[in-house]
């Protein structure tokens, strides 16, 4: 899966966001605000994580650093449309941190069953970070009783797509690892 940068809604985002509000006002209300009111809206006490959610990926997708932040922790959410959701807003915000941070969720033993997303972002940013924290991440993940194999998978195509020749090692070991030979077989054939 790859993030397209263009700055268009997601009607699955949104439609998602429209149900989670369960007909509150506030929800067409913070689909027609400006930024400065989505901003305001991510420091504001009492609103539900959907509104906050809403605001985040409008101001990601309006390339508003002050995004930056709130979608990094939904990117690390345990909801998984939620860190699909972050992950392409963070794709369009093109903020430099973004990949230094999705390469700490990546890489990070403790939250490895939300590390999908970010694995995903690191291949789709192509950042200096990206190969080197899918191959620490993909390492980790190669004993054949790891239940994080869609994790690893994503790993595997990810090093597939960048063609970095750092990651022939860990490809090489993943062809022994039945959930993932085929991949890591077609990641390797894609290496200089």
């Amino acid at each position: 899966m790859t993030y397209a940068p263009d700055a268009q809604d997601s009607p699955d985002v949104l439609e998602r966001l429209r149900a989670e509000a369960g007909g509150s006002s506030r929800y067409g209300e913070l689909l027609a605000a400006g930024p400065d009111a989505l901003a305001a809206a991510l420091t504001g006490a009492g609103l539900p994580l959907w509104a906050r959610e809403l605001a985040a990926y409008r101001l990601g997708l309006a390339r508003d650093a002050r995004a930056f932040e709130p979608l990094v922790l939904l990117l690390n959410h345990r909801d998984p449309p939620r860190c699909a959701a972050a992950a392409r807003a963070l794709a369009v915000l093109d903020d430099p941190r973004t990949a230094r941070a999705a390469a700490a969720l990546a890489t990070n033993e403790l939250r490895t069953a939300y590390a999908l997303q970010p694995v995903r972002l690191l291949t789709a940013l192509r950042a200096p970070e990206s190969a080197p924290a899918l191959i620490r991440t993909l390492s980790r993940l190669l004993s054949p009783r790891d239940p994080y194999w869609r994790v690893a998978l994503a790993c595997v195509e990810g090093l597939g797509e960048l063609a970095d020749a750092r990651a022939r090692e860990v490809l090489t070991r993943a062809q022994a690892h039945p959930r993932l030979a085929v991949a890591a077989t077609r990641s390797l054939r894609a290496l200089p």
